[in-house]
């Protein structure tokens, strides 16, 4: 008798300024549970903002395959939307990644919040009020300040048993507010990988009545919003040794704002605003340790002698991981073709400041000493915070390797 397979097929939609996961099932006879055997398929782009009523077929073109841990014989098959002619969708990020190879390596740190539909407020927040101050809720236990962990237990499992790298979750800042880290090679997987955890957050969140808040401020005031730090390195960052190569590689970056807070994300100006461990959006800075950087260069680097990665933290909980890892990939490569000017030399009027920290924070003892000095061109001057409040990980020693707090 032959077996019958689920492929769920899962797409972005063309909405815009942030785009929705959409999927549908597809049954199989026998089916492999390879890539290469799962066709192309269509759907009715005009339900989608991606196709008009008279003309709505869109296709998709499979690109990715896990197991699907919640169904019996099922299969997760993340896709890439094309025309009906072949030609990649405008809505399709996938494709505009033009250099890809898995030389890269990210680490993407995924904030968001648990959602209540019925108050539309996060898990813990009362009705028509607020629970207490952020500080308890950071990396906490018990039902006071821990609202949720058998929705994010249940999602962590579906990822591990669906193959997704997560290498960690933690509960975050803000009331109902949580992350988890995944980490791929190349900018593709990393891309593939992150969209179908967010599927399976979502899919799993109905089981409980909860949505799934992506967005980056979701709540106005005294509250941490939400990122996706994108940790990543090359072959360059985790042997060069050298100082001087981290930072042209920051400089660049600072010298492309518009090109990278274009893709990091919509709404993104609501928690880019220098507070909350954030630079402001209209700022680029860079330091040690700093978690109110626009990069953070992790302590681990330094200790490990310039050998490592960079933390870009201005990506948001809303970004496209595909759009993000493909402008950190060109704008690292532009940093090592580069013989232009730094960063830290005055910006042309109207154009967002750069701003080069370096005074060093008061970290290990082993750290001492390897600080750059401040330069006489540094406009801003600020003193890293001494503690750390994110779960990070040493991307230089591979998955699956905590750095050492």
């Amino acid at each position: 008798m032959s077996e019958k397979a689920k492929l769920e097929y899962i797409w972005l939609d063309g909405y815009t300024p942030t785009q929705n996961l959409r999927s549908k099932t597809r049954i199989a006879t026998d089916f492999s549970g390879k890539l290469e055997d799962c066709p192309m398929w269509a759907f009715d782009g005009s339900s989608t903002e991606q196709a008009s009523g008279n003309d709505s077929d869109c296709l998709l073109k499979p690109v990715a395959i896990f197991p699907d841990p919640d169904r019996l014989n099922g299969y997760l098959v993340m896709t890439e939307v094309l025309n009906a002619d072949g030609t990649p969708h405008i809505s399709n990020g996938r494709a505009t990644i033009d250099e890809d190879d898995d030389d890269f390596w990210f680490g993407f740190e995924q904030e968001y919040f648990l959602w209540n539909p019925e108050t539309d407020l996060p898990l813990g927040f009362p009705a028509n009020a607020y629970p207490g101050p952020q500080g308890p809720y950071y990396c906490s236990v018990g039902a006071k300040n821990t609202f949720g962990r058998e929705i994010i237990e249940d999602h962590l499992d579906q990822c591990l048993d669906a193959g997704l790298n997560v290498e960690g979750i933690n509960a975050e800042v803000a009331t109902g507010q949580w992350e988890y880290q995944i980490f791929a090679k190349g900018a593709r997987a990393a891309g593939d990988e992150t969209w179908v955890s967010r599927y399976l957050a979502e899919r799993n969140a109905e089981k409980y009545g909860v949505a799934i808040n992506w967005h980056p401020k979701p709540i106005k005031g005294d509250w941490n919003g939400s990122g996706m730090h994108v940790n990543f390195s090359d072959s360059t960052m985790r042997s060069c040794g050298d100082e001087a190569v981290f930072t042209k590689i920051c400089e660049a970056f600072g010298q492309h704002i518009e090109k990278h807070i274009s893709v990091y994300g919509a709404d993104n100006d609501q928690r880019l605003t220098g507070a909350h461990e954030t630079e402001s959006i209209d700022t680029f800075s860079f330091a040690i340790s700093d978690r109110g950087a626009s990069i953070r260069i992790p302590v681990g680097t330094i200790e490990d002698g310039w050998k490592g990665r960079l933390e870009d933290r201005r990506p948001a909980s809303n970004g496209d991981p595909y759009k993000i890892a493909a402008v950190v990939i060109s704008t690292t490569k532009l940093a090592y073709n580069s013989k232009g000017k730094s960063s830290s030399s005055k910006q042309p009027t109207g154009e967002p400041e750069t701003v080069i920290i370096t005074t060093p924070p008061p970290q290990t003892a082993a750290a001492q000493g390897c600080f750059p000095q401040a330069s006489a061109t540094s406009r801003t001057v600020k003193t890293a915070p001494s503690f750390y409040s994110f779960i990070t990980h040493d991307f230089s020693r591979g998955p699956m390797a905590p750095l050492n707090l």
